[in-house]
């Protein structure tokens, strides 16, 4: 393993602490810490001070104070300060990869490869598109009145990230709300804060003033819960479980705030049987085991058409088996730890009882030997589970694949929306006809046709069914934080009053 005393190149810098309020680090008022592990090596690499409801008030009171003069900068001056900040974030790539590696257990060519340039990259878009919120276009729709929409901010956004890709998911809830002229404050999960407090710095240094991005790191049943009911909180975006999306929605209704919801998924993997089986076995994996399956849209039940069902499972077991699980910073490892050992064992639990009423054919256990101190899981493939089973409808969060045969492409397509959830899917077909029937009938945000998994800033993700609503990314979750006013004008030279005769009748 790597030396379990690793560095990453800000732990000097944090020692001021775990906030970021106002343009700058301070300590947490809690009374209470919390320590950020390695899960590769369950090594403690950062202690803070947690957030209080106390220094909630302070993050909101700075993003309230900072929202008339971000909010009235032009689009250009909003853009300006975007493009700078992506030019920091690529200055501070490796600093951004090891650090989110380090905290997440995720392997350093991911980070450096997906988890970092997709952050710049988003950076860049929502740059771009500040110069571009559009309202409509003015017309006489009422007589001698011209009516237009504007799009305006919202105001201050408080804003909760989970865990599995703590920088990216800053990223899609920051950069929107301020390329809209919003302020913020963002609760990262206690988890993982290290990467959504560099990036905040990153934005002090790009020169976006003070207070419009502000971060508390603190428990959810505390700093969480009063950042959602705060009444100087205009929306809430939360990503995270459908039981506690549930939560969050319950307490923003109570002060009728916009909300904003990315919650779980069980994707679906249709594959039917004109497919390229080795593609679909290479999609299969990839997408199931991307970042330890830790993954809202990661690919968890595959449907295989019964001519390819025993080829797919022989040929996807081959191939899990053959992933490299291991240290996170070595070069050739494809799968790095869970989040925590709690994780580890919430995932081996599913499998442990499904075996039961299901086949495991490769993996179900933890690694031992030099994996033995992480919070590792192998790879993992179950069969022949029942639709109704646990391990089929509940969202597992973890490097398992359940694969389940079918017959017809209408028992398919009805299988693939057979959950609560309905975030992403992925169909595979050479045929055009049957494919684009798939993309039509799944009831899922995104359906990929013969891959799984990639995403671009350009476009939008977010879910049907329980899996929430909104998106994020692309211009329409620009406008998730805009508000439209309609503004409608009298054009006679001096103003009549003939509706009041109308409505009242003539008392002149």
């Amino acid at each position: 393993m790597h030396n379990p005393g690793h560095r990453f190149q800000a732990q000097d810098r944090l020692a001021d602490g775990a906030q970021y309020i106002a343009g700058r680090l301070t300590k947490g008022t809690s009374g209470r810490t919390h320590a950020v592990v390695n899960p590769a090596t369950g090594d403690e690499v950062y202690t803070y001070e947690l957030a209080s409801t106390a220094d909630v008030d302070l993050a909101v009171a700075a993003a309230r104070a900072a929202f008339p003069g971000w909010a009235g900068a032009t689009p250009g001056e909003r853009s300006d300060a975007l493009h700078r900040f992506a030019a920091v974030l690529a200055d501070r790539a490796e600093e951004f990869a090891q650090a989110e590696s380090l905290q997440c257990g995720k392997p350093l060519k991911l980070t450096r490869e997906f988890d970092v340039p997709g952050t710049i990259d988003n950076t860049a878009f929502f740059a771009g598109a500040a110069r571009h919120l559009q309202g409509q276009s003015a017309g006489e729709y009422s007589g001698d009145h011209t009516s237009y929409v504007r799009r305006e901010p919202i105001g201050v956004v408080g804003s909760i990230a989970p865990w599995n890709y703590p920088l990216q998911m800053a990223a899609w809830k920051i950069l929107p709300a301020i390329a809209a002229g919003n302020t913020i404050v963002l609760k990262p999960a206690e988890l993982t804060p290290l990467t959504s407090l560099l990036f905040a710095e990153a934005a002090t240094e790009a020169g976006i003033p003070d207070g419009v991005i502000n971060i508390v790191t603190g428990l959810g049943k505390e700093a969480g819960e009063h950042l959602v009911g705060h009444p100087d909180v205009a929306m809430t975006s939360f990503t995270g479980s459908t039981a506690v999306g549930k939560r969050v929605a319950e307490i923003a209704t109570s002060t009728v705030k916009r909300l904003h919801l990315e919650l779980g998924g069980k994707a679906p993997f249709l594959v039917f049987d004109d497919a390229d089986l080795d593609a679909a076995v290479n999609g299969a994996v990839a997408g199931s085991l991307i970042n330890t399956g830790q993954d809202c849209t990661a690919a968890t039940r595959a449907y295989v058409q019964r001519p390819l069902y025993e080829a797919f499972v022989s040929k996807t077991a081959a191939l899990m088996a053959s992933v490299r699980v291991g240290d996170p910073f070595a070069p050739d490892t494809d799968l790095g730890p869970l989040i925590s050992h709690a994780q580890r064992d919430r995932v081996a639990g599913f499998v442990d009882r499904a075996r039961g009423y299901a086949r495991v054919v490769t993996g179900g256990e933890a690694p031992q030997g030099d994996l033995k101190s992480g919070a590792y899981y192998a790879p993992t493939l179950v069969a022949d589970a029942g639709q109704d089973s646990e391990i089929v409808q509940a969202e597992i969060f973890g490097p398992v694949l359940v694969v389940l045969p079918f017959d017809t492409d209408d028992e398919g397509i009805a299988l693939a929306n057979d959950t609560p959830y309905g975030l992403a899917a992925s169909a595979w077909s050479r045929d055009v006809y049957r494919a684009n029937r798939a993309t039509r009938e799944i009831k899922a945000g995104c359906v990929w046709v013969n891959d799984h998994i990639p995403i671009i800033s350009e476009m939008p993700h977010g879910g049907y069914k329980a899996s929430g609503f909104g998106k994020d990314m692309s211009a329409y979750s620009f406008e998730e934080y805009t508000q439209v006013k309609h503004v409608m004008f009298d054009n006679t030279a001096v103003a009549r009053k003939d509706w009041h005769r109308t409505i009242f009748g003539d008392r002149t």
